[in-house]
């Protein structure tokens, strides 16, 4: 990460514009403050990419919100290509003023130069492939795919530098960490998934309660590890002996969040009064209070 972060310094100055990627559900959680810092000045689009997993209402509000930063925002599918044909026309007018200043000094025909960044896992390889319409990079359902940094050139106007995902050395909120974690940013090998589903069930239950009952034909239990034994059930996770297999019911309970199979969901809300958490750490404790 510490190699990324350097690289991305180093390249700023060749770059004209920053394109982010962000997971549209959870747009701040997967924004690394990182890129703000490194992109001051820069013009800034930012991609709510997987915007078909996320809710549609919640998609307008954060786009909202990052305008309201003064960034240019789309939401993009970058599987099926949606949102895609649109980014050229705001590459274009992102960076109005350099081409326009370009003009009064002489210089025609220079491309602009765009850096892609995101976190690990957030869809950058595919979105350039998808964007290019040839695959450019290697793409993976894994974080830590893109290694290095390549240029790639789309067009006479347009040059694209594609670059490792890069997360921040530490994370001062616990709840961002665990959101990563639920959408993949964070490798499963380190994680213990039993518990990580726990956690993700206390916060479909705040915020989308209907997603699991119908999902699994169930119904809710106060305590998220008999939920995640009810799961189980649901879903034939039995060893040998009658023993439920916790560890398969996680791993099919969080594929189906990431596969958009509990319908759309988005983590983090923002209501008109700014963003709140929603944190399975904040619902744990007020269960653990009542």
């Amino acid at each position: 990460m510490t190699k990324a972060k350097r690289m991305m310094q180093e390249n700023i100055k060749l770059i004209d514009l920053i394109i982010e990627l962000v997971d549209a559900r959870i747009p701040l959680s997967s924004k690394n403050p990182d890129i703000d810092e490194l992109g001051r000045g820069k013009a800034r689009i930012v991609l709510l990419n997987k915007s078909d997993l996320a809710d549609p209402v919640q998609n307008k509000q954060w786009m909202g919100y990052f305008e309201g930063q003064g960034a240019h925002v789309l939401e993009i599918n970058s599987r099926s290509g949606a949102g895609i044909k649109a980014i050229n026309p705001l590459v274009q007018e992102a960076c109005r003023e350099k081409i326009e200043r370009d003009r009064r000094r002489g210089i025609v025909n220079r491309p602009v130069r765009a850096m892609v960044a995101g976190i690990p896992n957030v869809g950058k390889s595919t979105f350039i492939n998808s964007f290019a319409g040839k695959a450019c990079t290697k793409t993976g359902n894994k974080p830590g795919v893109t290694k290095g940094k390549q240029w790639i050139c789309l067009n006479k106007n347009l040059e694209l530098l594609d670059t490792p995902g890069i997360l921040w050395p530490r994370f001062e909120d616990n709840d961002v960490g665990m959101r990563l974690a639920f959408i993949g940013s964070i490798n499963d090998e380190i994680i213990i998934m039993e518990e990580l589903a726990c956690d993700l069930l206390r916060v479909l239950k705040a915020l989308y309660p209907g997603a699991v009952t119908e999902r699994y034909g169930i119904q809710w239990k106060e305590d998220p590890g008999e939920m995640l034994g009810e799961v189980a059930r649901s879903r034939g996770c039995i060893r040998k002996g009658g023993e439920l297999d916790l560890k398969r019911a996680a791993d099919i309970l969080t594929d189906d969040f990431r596969g958009g199979r509990l319908g759309r969901i988005t983590l983090e809300r923002f209501p008109a009064d700014g963003p709140v958490k929603n944190s399975a750490c904040e619902t744990k404790a007020e269960t653990e209070n009542m």
